[in-house]
């Protein structure tokens, strides 16, 4: 097979080609349903909030994206591409939950942002000026320069999620996928975190990401997929983030908000 190297998403002079496109798609494990005929398109510079219950097959979706589980039916495209060319290309990059991640291997913060690079090194893994320049920007975006050399697991929860977006920032992904980033994260992190994933999409980039905060998803996100084990609702927020919705996927009862999920923060918690 002939190898190629796919055009930048901001170089192909083809605006209108999805970040992601989803058709089809189905997963089993053994006996259990993940994900039944899967439709999903998101454009390119959106911000998309993935939401659902525990189980209802976001983190599958998450990797179906990125190649790392096979659907029994359906596809897969990323800026028009299959996920293996476009991770080969450095266009995706993953943010994991916490309870993912070794907290305890002996990698630097410099190291892990640094991994962003891989893709673009020698097969020796030597740095280039352009590799450490690339890390140097994406810790000074994250806010994360002073702790370059501390160990990633010595970091608090909100500063691990910021670098391993730092390694996304760094490795140039066009497309990121953030698994519950604001999970265990404090309100200075998640306000910054919030504002650099803005500032990311501002400059063309997309970000698709699973969360159970409700409350912040109208501030944060573009645009939202209300996901139980199929696509129950995909559109701006305020259309999606409402009671009889909600209740599809969290509440016993149709048309009634889940009493444990509220759609507006307080003023005490913004």
């Amino acid at each position: 097979m002939t190898s190629f190297a796919l055009p930048h998403p901001t170089s192909m002079g083809a605006e209108s080609v999805a970040a992601i496109a989803v058709s089809g798609l189905s997963v089993s494990y053994n006996e259990v349903t993940a994900l039944t005929d899967v439709d999903l398109i998101v454009a390119r510079a959106r911000i998309c909030g993935l939401i659902g219950v525990n189980g209802s097959g976001k983190s599958t979706l998450f990797k179906c994206l990125m190649g790392l589980v096979q659907p029994q039916a359906g596809t897969v495209a990323i800026f028009g591409t299959d996920h293996r060319t476009a991770r080969r290309s450095n266009l995706v990059a993953y943010v994991p939950q916490s309870e993912d991640v070794d907290w305890t291997f002996p990698l630097s913060v410099g190291d892990v942002v640094l991994m962003g690079r891989y893709g673009r090194m020698p097969q020796s893994r030597r740095a280039s000026r352009a590799d450490r320049d690339a890390v140097d920007e994406a810790l000074e975006r994250v806010g994360l320069s002073q702790q370059r050399h501390r160990q990633i697991g010595e970091l608090s929860g909100g500063q691990k999620k910021r670098a391993f977006v730092a390694r996304s920032i760094a490795q140039d992904a066009q497309l990121l996928l953030l698994d519950e980033p604001f999970a265990g994260v404090d309100k200075t992190s998640e306000a910054t975190l919030i504002g650099l994933l803005q500032e990311l999409r501002d400059e063309g980039r997309t970000a698709l990401i699973s969360t159970h905060d409700l409350a912040g998803i109208p501030e944060l996100c573009d645009e939202a997929v209300l996901l139980h084990n199929r696509v129950l609702a995909h559109g701006l927020p305020e259309a999606v983030l409402t009671h009889d919705k909600l209740a599809l996927a969290f509440g016993p009862t149709p048309g009634a908000a889940p009493a444990n999920v509220p759609l507006r923060r307080t003023a005490d918690e913004k």
